[in-house]
Protein backbone atom coordinates (compact mmCIF):
# COMPACT_ATOMS: atom_id res chain seq x y z
CA UNK A 1 0.00 0.00 0.00
CA UNK A 2 1.56 3.26 -0.89
CA UNK A 3 1.44 6.40 0.71
CA UNK A 4 -0.08 6.95 3.81
CA UNK A 5 1.63 3.73 5.11
CA UNK A 6 4.72 5.77 5.50
CA UNK A 7 3.19 8.12 7.81
CA UNK A 8 3.69 8.14 11.30
CA UNK A 9 3.64 10.46 14.22
CA UNK A 10 2.37 12.85 16.85
CA UNK A 11 1.35 14.90 19.84
CA UNK A 12 0.88 17.15 22.88
CA UNK A 13 0.99 16.07 26.32
CA UNK A 14 0.44 13.60 27.68
CA UNK A 15 -2.72 10.85 27.80
CA UNK A 16 -5.60 11.99 26.31
CA UNK A 17 -8.61 9.08 27.53
CA UNK A 18 -9.52 6.67 25.88
CA UNK A 19 -12.63 7.65 25.83
CA UNK A 20 -12.00 10.43 23.29
CA UNK A 21 -11.83 7.54 20.34
CA UNK A 22 -15.80 6.97 20.65
CA UNK A 23 -17.20 7.72 17.60
CA UNK A 24 -20.06 10.03 16.78
CA UNK A 25 -23.70 8.98 15.68
CA UNK A 26 -23.34 6.96 12.82
CA UNK A 27 -23.75 8.89 9.24
CA UNK A 28 -25.32 8.02 6.28
CA UNK A 29 -22.89 7.30 3.12
CA UNK A 30 -23.65 5.03 -0.08
CA UNK A 31 -23.41 1.46 0.39
CA UNK A 32 -19.68 -0.12 -0.55
CA UNK A 33 -18.95 -3.75 -0.18
CA UNK A 34 -16.19 -5.26 1.60
CA UNK A 35 -13.93 -5.93 -1.82
CA UNK A 36 -14.76 -2.35 -2.92
CA UNK A 37 -13.28 -1.07 0.56
CA UNK A 38 -10.31 -3.35 -0.04
CA UNK A 39 -9.70 -1.79 -2.89
CA UNK A 40 -9.83 1.91 -1.87
CA UNK A 41 -7.11 1.05 0.96
CA UNK A 42 -5.50 -0.64 -1.45
CA UNK A 43 -5.24 2.14 -3.71
CA UNK A 44 -5.25 5.44 -1.88
CA UNK A 45 -2.49 7.72 -2.36
CA UNK A 46 -1.85 10.59 -0.29
CA UNK A 47 -0.19 13.71 -1.14
CA UNK A 48 0.17 15.03 3.08
CA UNK A 49 -1.30 14.29 6.67
CA UNK A 50 -1.18 15.68 10.12
CA UNK A 51 -2.93 14.67 12.89
CA UNK A 52 -3.22 13.84 16.75
CA UNK A 53 -3.08 9.75 17.19
CA UNK A 54 -4.62 8.16 20.75
CA UNK A 55 -3.71 4.54 21.01
CA UNK A 56 -4.30 2.41 23.95
CA UNK A 57 -3.38 -1.47 24.43
CA UNK A 58 -4.93 -3.77 27.62
CA UNK A 59 -2.95 -7.06 26.22
CA UNK A 60 -3.44 -8.45 30.16
CA UNK A 61 0.39 -8.38 30.35
CA UNK A 62 2.12 -8.62 33.76
CA UNK A 63 4.00 -5.30 34.70
CA UNK A 64 7.39 -6.60 32.58
CA UNK A 65 10.61 -4.47 33.47
CA UNK A 66 11.50 -4.90 30.10
CA UNK A 67 7.98 -3.50 29.08
CA UNK A 68 7.34 -0.92 31.66
CA UNK A 69 10.47 1.52 31.23
CA UNK A 70 10.12 4.25 33.32
CA UNK A 71 5.87 4.84 32.42
CA UNK A 72 4.17 6.46 30.65
CA UNK A 73 4.76 10.06 31.77
CA UNK A 74 8.30 9.84 30.32
CA UNK A 75 7.21 8.89 26.44
CA UNK A 76 8.98 5.87 26.95
CA UNK A 77 8.94 3.67 23.35
CA UNK A 78 7.92 0.78 25.59
CA UNK A 79 4.50 2.19 26.77
CA UNK A 80 3.14 1.35 23.31
CA UNK A 81 2.49 -1.80 24.36
CA UNK A 82 0.91 -0.84 28.06
CA UNK A 83 -0.38 2.53 28.64
CA UNK A 84 -2.66 4.96 26.52
CA UNK A 85 -0.29 7.05 24.27
CA UNK A 86 -1.05 10.40 22.44
CA UNK A 87 1.09 11.34 19.66
CA UNK A 88 1.10 14.02 16.53
CA UNK A 89 1.85 12.87 12.76
CA UNK A 90 3.21 14.47 10.07
CA UNK A 91 3.42 13.03 6.51
CA UNK A 92 4.87 14.59 3.36
CA UNK A 93 5.82 11.29 1.49
CA UNK A 94 7.71 8.46 1.90
CA UNK A 95 11.31 10.47 2.52
CA UNK A 96 9.21 13.35 4.90
CA UNK A 97 7.37 11.68 7.96
CA UNK A 98 7.63 12.73 11.88
CA UNK A 99 6.27 11.12 14.72
CA UNK A 100 6.33 12.59 18.71
CA UNK A 101 5.41 10.43 21.07
CA UNK A 102 5.11 12.61 24.18
CA UNK A 103 4.58 12.51 27.78
CA UNK A 104 4.60 14.83 31.05
CA UNK A 105 8.39 14.41 31.16
CA UNK A 106 9.34 14.45 28.56
CA UNK A 107 9.01 13.43 24.65
CA UNK A 108 10.55 10.94 22.10
CA UNK A 109 10.94 11.62 18.31
CA UNK A 110 11.51 10.10 15.02
CA UNK A 111 12.00 11.90 12.19
CA UNK A 112 12.86 11.43 8.64
CA UNK A 113 13.82 14.01 6.10
CA UNK A 114 15.46 12.54 3.21
CA UNK A 115 18.51 10.42 3.79
CA UNK A 116 18.93 11.71 7.05
CA UNK A 117 16.97 10.19 10.20
CA UNK A 118 16.76 11.42 13.57
CA UNK A 119 15.62 9.49 16.85
CA UNK A 120 15.82 12.11 19.73
CA UNK A 121 14.84 11.73 23.43
CA UNK A 122 14.43 14.98 25.54
CA UNK A 123 14.57 13.29 28.68
CA UNK A 124 17.59 11.94 27.72
CA UNK A 125 18.67 14.98 25.89
CA UNK A 126 20.12 12.88 23.39
CA UNK A 127 20.16 12.47 19.15
CA UNK A 128 20.97 9.83 16.99
CA UNK A 129 21.52 10.50 13.30
CA UNK A 130 21.97 7.81 10.98
CA UNK A 131 22.29 8.23 6.57
CA UNK A 132 19.89 5.78 5.24
CA UNK A 133 19.50 4.98 1.55
CA UNK A 134 16.89 6.42 -0.65
CA UNK A 135 15.11 2.27 -0.91
CA UNK A 136 14.07 2.80 2.54
CA UNK A 137 11.05 3.81 3.81
CA UNK A 138 10.57 2.28 6.80
CA UNK A 139 13.33 4.24 9.08
CA UNK A 140 11.01 6.63 10.42
CA UNK A 141 9.64 3.86 12.37
CA UNK A 142 10.37 4.61 16.30
CA UNK A 143 12.38 1.06 17.28
CA UNK A 144 9.74 -1.15 18.88
CA UNK A 145 8.52 -2.09 15.37
CA UNK A 146 4.89 -1.62 16.53
CA UNK A 147 2.07 0.47 14.46
CA UNK A 148 2.07 4.15 15.59
CA UNK A 149 -0.79 5.01 13.22
CA UNK A 150 -4.05 3.77 11.83
CA UNK A 151 -2.33 3.02 8.32
CA UNK A 152 0.25 1.33 10.08
CA UNK A 153 -1.83 -1.10 12.34
CA UNK A 154 -4.10 -1.16 8.93
CA UNK A 155 -1.43 -3.21 6.91
CA UNK A 156 -0.32 -5.61 9.37
CA UNK A 157 -3.61 -6.57 9.67
CA UNK A 158 -4.57 -6.27 5.72
CA UNK A 159 -1.59 -8.88 5.23
CA UNK A 160 -3.66 -11.40 7.04
CA UNK A 161 -6.51 -11.42 4.21
CA UNK A 162 -6.60 -14.54 3.02
CA UNK A 163 -9.24 -17.37 3.08
CA UNK A 164 -8.37 -17.66 6.87
CA UNK A 165 -9.89 -14.57 7.39
CA UNK A 166 -13.86 -13.88 6.68
CA UNK A 167 -14.22 -9.65 5.54
CA UNK A 168 -17.40 -7.80 6.14
CA UNK A 169 -18.94 -4.58 6.50
CA UNK A 170 -19.13 -2.85 9.49
CA UNK A 171 -21.25 0.12 10.98
CA UNK A 172 -20.29 3.74 9.28
CA UNK A 173 -19.32 6.56 11.83
CA UNK A 174 -17.49 9.71 12.11
CA UNK A 175 -14.07 9.88 13.34
CA UNK A 176 -12.16 13.02 13.74
CA UNK A 177 -14.95 15.18 12.64
CA UNK A 178 -15.09 12.39 8.94
CA UNK A 179 -17.17 10.24 7.60
CA UNK A 180 -15.97 6.69 7.36
CA UNK A 181 -16.80 3.39 6.61
CA UNK A 182 -15.64 0.11 8.54
CA UNK A 183 -13.87 -2.99 7.09
CA UNK A 184 -14.16 -6.46 9.88
CA UNK A 185 -11.84 -9.06 9.41
CA UNK A 186 -12.70 -11.92 11.91
CA UNK A 187 -10.95 -15.37 11.60
CA UNK A 188 -12.38 -18.22 10.50
CA UNK A 189 -10.59 -20.33 12.48
CA UNK A 190 -11.91 -19.94 16.07
CA UNK A 191 -9.10 -21.18 17.84
CA UNK A 192 -7.38 -17.81 17.22
CA UNK A 193 -7.63 -15.36 20.39
CA UNK A 194 -8.44 -12.81 18.06
CA UNK A 195 -12.01 -11.84 17.61
CA UNK A 196 -12.57 -9.05 15.07
CA UNK A 197 -10.47 -6.45 13.35
CA UNK A 198 -12.61 -3.25 12.78
CA UNK A 199 -10.57 -0.73 10.71
CA UNK A 200 -12.84 2.80 9.99
CA UNK A 201 -12.12 4.10 6.71
CA UNK A 202 -11.94 7.62 5.81
CA UNK A 203 -15.10 7.66 3.15
CA UNK A 204 -12.99 10.63 0.79
CA UNK A 205 -9.26 10.09 1.12
CA UNK A 206 -9.96 6.25 1.78
CA UNK A 207 -7.36 6.62 4.76
CA UNK A 208 -7.60 4.23 8.43
CA UNK A 209 -8.49 6.77 10.60
CA UNK A 210 -9.28 4.12 13.64
CA UNK A 211 -7.89 0.38 13.91
CA UNK A 212 -9.41 -1.54 16.83
CA UNK A 213 -8.54 -5.34 17.60
CA UNK A 214 -11.42 -6.95 20.19
CA UNK A 215 -10.26 -10.75 21.45
CA UNK A 216 -12.79 -13.44 21.10
CA UNK A 217 -15.69 -13.40 23.07
CA UNK A 218 -15.21 -9.81 24.11
CA UNK A 219 -16.10 -6.33 23.99
CA UNK A 220 -13.56 -4.69 24.97
CA UNK A 221 -10.47 -3.90 22.86
CA UNK A 222 -7.29 -5.15 23.52
CA UNK A 223 -5.50 -2.66 20.68
CA UNK A 224 -7.16 0.20 19.51
CA UNK A 225 -5.39 3.37 17.71
CA UNK A 226 -7.02 6.23 16.18
CA UNK A 227 -6.99 9.79 14.89
CA UNK A 228 -8.72 12.52 17.36
CA UNK A 229 -7.89 15.34 15.01
CA UNK A 230 -6.55 14.72 11.26
CA UNK A 231 -5.84 17.58 8.54
CA UNK A 232 -4.72 15.99 5.03
CA UNK A 233 -3.01 19.21 3.75
CA UNK A 234 0.61 18.57 3.03
CA UNK A 235 2.80 19.53 6.31
CA UNK A 236 5.29 22.52 6.14
CA UNK A 237 8.74 21.22 5.53
CA UNK A 238 10.07 22.75 8.52
CA UNK A 239 8.71 20.02 10.00
CA UNK A 240 10.78 17.75 9.09
CA UNK A 241 14.12 19.56 10.23
CA UNK A 242 15.74 19.02 13.03
CA UNK A 243 18.62 20.80 14.92
CA UNK A 244 19.71 19.14 18.24
CA UNK A 245 19.37 21.65 21.38
CA UNK A 246 22.48 23.25 22.70
CA UNK A 247 24.28 20.80 25.01
CA UNK A 248 22.38 17.40 23.67
CA UNK A 249 24.32 14.54 23.12
CA UNK A 250 24.40 13.51 19.55
CA UNK A 251 25.61 10.14 18.53
CA UNK A 252 26.36 9.02 14.67
CA UNK A 253 25.10 6.02 13.60
CA UNK A 254 25.86 3.61 10.08
CA UNK A 255 22.91 1.25 8.51
CA UNK A 256 19.20 0.56 9.46
CA UNK A 257 18.16 0.14 12.67
CA UNK A 258 18.03 -3.37 14.11
CA UNK A 259 14.40 -4.73 14.68
CA UNK A 260 14.05 -5.99 18.09
CA UNK A 261 12.90 -9.42 18.15
CA UNK A 262 12.94 -12.87 20.47
CA UNK A 263 16.28 -14.14 18.48
CA UNK A 264 18.52 -11.50 20.73
CA UNK A 265 19.26 -9.91 17.21
CA UNK A 266 19.73 -12.74 15.27
CA UNK A 267 18.71 -13.25 11.94
CA UNK A 268 15.73 -15.38 11.58
CA UNK A 269 17.94 -18.00 9.87
CA UNK A 270 20.62 -17.75 12.34
CA UNK A 271 17.97 -18.33 15.19
CA UNK A 272 16.59 -21.13 13.65
CA UNK A 273 13.40 -19.58 13.12
CA UNK A 274 10.02 -21.20 11.81
CA UNK A 275 6.09 -21.57 11.63
CA UNK A 276 3.72 -23.70 11.80
CA UNK A 277 0.22 -24.06 11.09
CA UNK A 278 -1.71 -20.84 8.66
CA UNK A 279 -3.63 -17.83 9.27
CA UNK A 280 -4.43 -16.64 12.62
CA UNK A 281 -3.04 -19.61 13.89
CA UNK A 282 -0.01 -19.76 13.33
CA UNK A 283 2.95 -20.40 15.72
CA UNK A 284 6.25 -18.87 15.13
CA UNK A 285 9.22 -21.13 16.52
CA UNK A 286 12.15 -19.92 17.30
CA UNK A 287 15.04 -22.54 18.63
CA UNK A 288 17.59 -21.19 20.98
CA UNK A 289 21.55 -22.81 21.85
CA UNK A 290 22.76 -22.62 25.20
CA UNK A 291 22.95 -18.80 25.62
CA UNK A 292 19.74 -18.73 25.29
CA UNK A 293 18.94 -21.41 27.96
CA UNK A 294 21.08 -19.49 29.91
CA UNK A 295 19.40 -16.47 29.79
CA UNK A 296 17.12 -16.76 32.40
CA UNK A 297 20.07 -17.45 34.76
CA UNK A 298 21.08 -13.52 34.67
CA UNK A 299 19.71 -11.31 36.84
CA UNK A 300 17.30 -9.39 34.70
CA UNK A 301 16.18 -12.79 32.79
CA UNK A 302 15.29 -13.96 36.47
CA UNK A 303 13.30 -11.33 37.12
CA UNK A 304 11.56 -11.58 34.38
CA UNK A 305 11.01 -15.25 34.61
CA UNK A 306 9.54 -15.12 38.11
CA UNK A 307 6.74 -13.08 36.92
CA UNK A 308 5.98 -15.23 34.42
CA UNK A 309 3.75 -18.64 35.10
CA UNK A 310 5.67 -21.98 35.39
CA UNK A 311 4.61 -24.78 33.43
CA UNK A 312 5.40 -28.39 31.94
CA UNK A 313 4.28 -31.22 30.61
CA UNK A 314 4.80 -33.99 28.04
CA UNK A 315 6.42 -31.28 25.49
CA UNK A 316 8.75 -30.32 28.44
CA UNK A 317 9.09 -27.31 31.13
CA UNK A 318 9.63 -23.96 30.96
CA UNK A 319 7.28 -20.05 31.44
CA UNK A 320 4.71 -18.93 30.07
CA UNK A 321 3.63 -15.27 29.26
CA UNK A 322 -0.24 -15.45 28.43
CA UNK A 323 -2.23 -12.27 27.03
CA UNK A 324 -5.83 -11.74 25.66
CA UNK A 325 -4.70 -11.79 22.03
CA UNK A 326 -1.45 -13.98 22.18
CA UNK A 327 0.67 -16.66 24.23
CA UNK A 328 4.33 -16.82 24.23
CA UNK A 329 5.92 -20.43 25.71
CA UNK A 330 9.71 -20.08 27.13
CA UNK A 331 10.69 -23.76 27.12
CA UNK A 332 14.18 -24.24 29.55
CA UNK A 333 15.81 -25.73 26.60
CA UNK A 334 15.71 -22.24 25.21
CA UNK A 335 13.21 -22.39 22.45
CA UNK A 336 10.29 -19.60 22.42
CA UNK A 337 6.62 -20.44 20.58
CA UNK A 338 5.03 -17.63 20.29
CA UNK A 339 0.81 -17.00 18.05
CA UNK A 340 -2.24 -15.21 18.39
CA UNK A 341 -3.58 -18.46 19.96
CA UNK A 342 -4.07 -20.23 23.46
CA UNK A 343 -1.35 -21.77 25.56
CA UNK A 344 -2.77 -25.37 24.68
CA UNK A 345 -1.97 -24.59 21.24
CA UNK A 346 2.08 -23.92 21.69
CA UNK A 347 2.03 -26.98 24.58
CA UNK A 348 0.67 -28.91 21.36
CA UNK A 349 3.27 -27.80 18.88
CA UNK A 350 5.58 -27.86 21.29
CA UNK A 351 5.47 -31.73 21.88
CA UNK A 352 5.33 -32.03 17.88
CA UNK A 353 8.77 -30.36 18.15
CA UNK A 354 10.18 -32.36 20.66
Amino acid sequence: MAGPAAAVAVVVGGGAAVGTLAATAEPSLPPRTAQQLLVDLQTARLEGLSGTVVQSADLGLPNLPSLSGGGSGTADIASLLTDTNTLRVWYSGPDKTRVALMGTLGETDAIRNGKDVWLWSSQQNKATHRTISDADTKSHALPNDLPVTPQEAADRALAAVDPTTEVTVGRSATIAGRDAYELVLAPRDKASLVGQVRIAIDAKEHVPLRLEIYPKGSDQTAFQIAFTQVDFARPDDAQFRFNPPPGAVVEEATGTPAKPDASHGKTPEDAGFTTVGEGWTTVAVVKGGKDDADAGKTEEGAQILSLLTPVSGAWGSGHLLSGRLFSVLLTDNGTIYAGLVAPERLYEVALENK
